[in-house]
């Protein structure tokens, strides 16, 4: 059997709603998405009705009901007394159950007979009761949850089954016990619920409302579409008043004076799980309790949404004024007694699903993390589902909330958030304007470096000689027109599209990459050296620019006419230099020589007027 509550992890964004209203507690995080624990749900389809997104999803048997109208069998419905204040469109109850039977059923049951049999068999109970007080369990929900959440009290739900089980009794007794029953209801639980009962008892199918209307819709049916056609017998009497609260206790005037009664009268999600808090803790309440978990069938999750619920109510009333005025009351008698014999017991049992009780210390580690350490901190302000931030710390111990479900701990998370956004807004603001002035400053560097490339390039196009850049893989990145001019016509005709040939690989335009390839691992220069292409003498220097990365050439053709006559007199200049060097070294050494011979001469020469001087002298004595 499909799960009877589920999530679509698609549609739902979070927003922790059907947490806060979900009274079992059956509901958790997991991933990015809220799930279902089945084993923990009662039914009441609380957070189906207040699901924004419409999330949350009841399960649909239309197809399951259409099976059985298309089988060869007879099929009842049996109409919840609610259905009075959903179809407040339908101008005549008569053309409503025309159409229910325009959909294939053969018989249209009402409720409210079912209302009267079961609300006997509770004024028997209430007033024969021997000192033990009871709950009632018209409603699927109510008794679901006692048996999961109090099973304590277990023993003290009424053994009385709800009214459409009582009802497809008498719907099988009537017309045979192969007839299928069909109950059209505004309660979700009861298509759980009804798979607990069997025999005559079984209901073999429900629709919501909701469900309902969409089979006409997908039938075309209309009142305009379908003749007048009245409920089959038995009909009830003031069991139409069920869907309001004491509607069940006025249909066989049960006593509700306040005095002298002991039945507590409530509805809806806070006065339900309240009352049994008391009912449980409380000696002296000692009351019994008459509960709806919804405010009335008519409030039934089962029902079209955002339906007003005072304005239904009064429909519930003057439909059921109006069935009275021409009401065979001796004959609804004798119909009563007629089925006095039908079991209309049943059973509970405990199916607690009570989690471990936290140990202390856990409890008040996720109240210091929620910032709830003080206890005047922790009275709570109900918005996470939970009366007290206590409660919701042991449901956090427990697995079934989180901190984002704390309003307080989210504002403050907020809070801090925002500062935090703002400290960082403002140091993105100061990233901003830095990022702006390195933007322009970026961009002054970059035309500046526009401009010295294309000074760069002027300049380069002013030398002769041919002059190539090339990096480590032996691509251009710069070159001149005279590089261009001398590689041919190709070379200028791409150098049209791509200036500079910048990208071109060097051993495709010269054949002598191998001399820019020592270069670039060596590192060592080389200069001046003469390569002969065909008749052509060229004269290469390659040097480093960037080591290993970037390196630069210069190529002259010898042959070319200007160049011709710029080499013949660098070189004769050159000859006449070294020419000059040799006559200087030989003046140096003629001059060192003329030297030399002078002083051996004037030596010679005072060497030889000593000797004269000297023969004179010995001559005169």
């Amino acid at each position: 059997m499909a799960q009877l509550i589920h999530v679509d992890p698609d549609k739902c964004n979070l927003s922790l709603t059907c947490i806060r209203v979900c009274p079992a507690k059956a509901i958790r995080i997991v991933e990015k998405h809220a799930e279902i624990i089945p084993s923990r749900c009662i039914g009441c389809g609380n957070c189906v009705t207040m699901c924004a997104q419409d999330a949350i999803e009841v399960r649909d048997e239309k197809v399951r009901v259409k099976n059985l109208l298309e089988a060869d069998i007879p099929v009842a419905a049996v109409c919840d007394p609610a259905i009075s204040s959903e179809f407040v469109d339908i101008t005549d109850y008569r053309k409503f159950v025309g159409m229910i039977r325009a959909l294939g059923f053969n018989y249209v049951m009402e409720g409210a007979f079912g209302v009267d049999l079961v609300s006997f068999k509770y004024r028997e109970l209430l007033y024969n009761f021997q000192g033990k007080y009871y709950i009632t369990t018209k409603c699927p929900p109510v008794a679901a949850y006692v048996e999961k959440n109090h099973p304590e009290l277990v023993d003290n739900l009424a053994p009385i089954v709800p009214p459409y089980v009582a009802m497809s009794k008498v719907t099988r007794r009537l017309y045979g016990a192969d007839t299928k029953v069909v109950y059209l209801t505004a309660c979700v639980a009861a298509k759980d619920d009804a798979r607990k009962f069997k025999g005559d008892g079984k209901t073999d199918g429900v629709l919501t409302f909701g469900e309902l209307r969409e089979m006409f819709a997908e039938k075309h049916i209309t009142e305009n579409s379908v003749e007048f056609s009245d409920f089959d017998p038995p009909i009830g009497r003031k069991g139409g008043l069920f869907p309001i609260n004491r509607g069940m206790l006025q249909s066989v005037d049960i006593n509700q004076d306040l005095l002298s009664a002991s039945i507590i009268v409530t509805a809806g999600r806070s006065n339900f799980l309240q009352s049994l808090k008391e009912f449980k803790t409380e000696i002296g309440l000692q009351q019994h309790l008459d509960l709806f978990y919804c405010e009335g069938c008519l409030m039934g999750p089962g029902n079209s949404p955002r339906g007003k619920k005072f304005y239904r109510r009064s429909q519930v009333i003057k439909y059921v004024k109006k069935r009275l005025k021409d009401f065979d009351y001796e004959k609804w008698q004798q119909q009563i007694e007629s089925f006095g014999d039908l079991d209309l017991s049943q059973s509970f049992k405990e199916q607690d699903q009570r989690l471990p009780y936290p140990a202390e210390s856990e409890i008040q580690r996720v109240l210091h993390e929620m910032g709830k350490a003080k206890v005047e901190d922790q009275l709570g302000c109900g918005a996470c589902g939970y009366p007290s931030c206590r409660e919701f710390a042991v449901a956090y111990c427990q697995g079934l909330t989180n901190y984002e479900m704390c309003y307080t701990y989210t504002i403050h998370q907020l809070h801090t958030f925002i500062g935090k956004l703002n400290a960082t807004n403002e140091k993105l603001k100061k990233t901003k304007e830095a990022l702006k002035q390195s933007e322009e400053k970026a961009r002054e560097e970059e035309k500046l470096a526009r401009q010295a490339a294309e000074t760069t390039t002027a300049m380069l196009n002013k030398i002769r000689a041919g002059v190539v850049i090339v990096d480590e893989d032996l691509k251009i990145i710069e070159s001149n027109n005279s590089f261009v001019n001398m590689l041919g016509e190709d070379a200028q005709h791409i150098n049209e599209m791509i200036p500079g040939l910048k990208g071109a690989e060097l051993s495709s335009l010269l054949p002598f990459p191998k001399l820019f390839a020592t270069v670039l691992n060596s590192g060592q220069d080389v200069l001046t050296r003469d390569t002969s292409i065909g008749d052509s003498v060229l004269n290469v220097s390659v040097f480093t620019i960037e080591k290993n990365k970037i390196v630069g050439g210069i190529i002259r053709d010898l042959t070319a006419p200007e160049v011709r006559r710029e080499e013949v007199v660098t070189r004769a200049r050159e000859v006449i230099r070294e020419n000059l060097e040799t006559v200087q070294q030989i003046a140096f050494l003629l001059g060192e020589s003329a030297s030399k011979t002078e002083k051996i001469l004037t030596s010679i020469i005072e060497a030889q007027k000593l000797g004269t001087r000297d023969d004179e002298g010995i001559g005169s004595k």
